[in-house]
């Protein structure tokens, strides 16, 4: 009798079968390696980031390819879908710099649409992280890497600068969030860092951030800049607040705007008046407005609860500002 039968294993007879089964074995095999994996990665999640872990396809929506993050990299890191909403404010710019960029959430965002993209770590072992999920995600665009902070680098005016400032879990404890919170340097010195770059500015900020003092940022540049303040939403939960200044806060003018700003513009007056041209030239057509804003209230990566936004346009802040002050 046949081993075969011995077993009581029927095995497949024709050739077509024979094929069929083994691929089924492979993929049977390559399950079990994969679920392992995953088992003996979840072992090694600490409790402190353990949720974040469960959360890992809203980081990033390839992560079985190989993305690699510290214990800081997963509470740091932008959620995918809300890094690539703010990329789009930024589409086109010549140069971006993400002053924070860990393990590279915002980067490899800015990467896709941006020319080219400077990021800035202290921690010179996320570098490799860094490196090694901008290539697993196919991020092909000029990227330059720098392990320091970003006050160490002598930067010219004429680019967008991003700060992606979470403090961590710890900032949960508080009612309400202030800018004082913020590490490595409060908020407010962040912003006059990034102010001394570019009036083109993108702060990502915990959720139960202190509104007013999220406005007064924009009266810490003479004249006052534009503002729009963004909640953030996955999957229906709020995860932060995002504030655009300058030409980023303006969904509809941004791309008009970056031109002239990468024409080599660095004056404020300056670019309020083309800002001022560019609303003028937008009024005057009702209708292209209406459709515009009717596409982007039809956009996918909008949630159906927001986000939700408020803008403050400088051209309302300069009724009150004094230049002589």
């Amino acid at each position: 009798m046949s081993p075969a039968k011995d077993s009581g294993v029927a095995l497949p007879r024709t050739r077509k079968q024979r094929k069929r089964f083994k691929r089924k074995v492979k993929i049977k095999a390559k399950r079990r390696a994969q679920k392992l994996e995953k088992l003996n990665e979840r072992e090694n999640v600490t409790p402190l980031v353990k949720k974040y872990w469960l959360q890992r396809y809203d980081l990033f929506s390839m992560y079985d390819v190989g993305v690699k993050l510290d214990e800081e990299g997963w509470f740091s890191v932008t959620p995918e879908e809300i890094a690539a909403r703010q990329a789009e404010r930024c589409a086109g710019a010549g140069v971006v710099i993400d002053a924070f960029a860990g393990v590279g959430g915002n980067a490899i965002q800015f990467a896709k649409v941006c020319h080219r993209v400077v990021a800035v770590d202290v921690d010179p072992n996320k570098a490799a992280k860094r490196q090694n999920n901008a290539a697993n995600l196919d991020c092909v665009i000029v990227t330059q890497w720098f392990s320091c902070y970003i006050w160490h680098l002598g930067l010219q005016r004429g680019c967008s600068v991003s700060f992606t400032t979470l403090g961590g879990p710890s900032y949960k404890a508080k009612d309400n969030f202030t800018l004082d919170l913020l590490k490595p340097k409060d908020g407010h010195s962040l912003f006059q860092v990034a102010q001394a770059i570019t009036p083109n500015i993108i702060m990502y900020l915990p959720r139960n951030l202190d509104m007013l003092q999220a406005s007064e940022l924009s009266w810490l540049s003479s004249p006052p800049l534009d503002v729009e303040i963004e909640e953030n939403f996955v999957r229906g939960n709020s995860k932060g607040i995002t504030l655009y200044f300058g030409v980023t806060a303006f969904t509809l003018l941004g791309p008009a705007l970056l031109a002239f700003v990468d024409q080599g513009s660095a004056d404020l007056l300056s670019f309020h008046c083309k800002e001022r041209e560019v609303f003028a030239a937008l009024l005057s057509q009702p209708d292209a407005v209406s459709s515009t804003l009717g596409a982007m209230k039809s956009k996918p990566s909008l949630e159906p609860h927001g986000p939700t936004l408020r803008l403050e346009p400088a051209s309302q802040q300069l009724a009150t500002y004094d230049p002589t002050s």
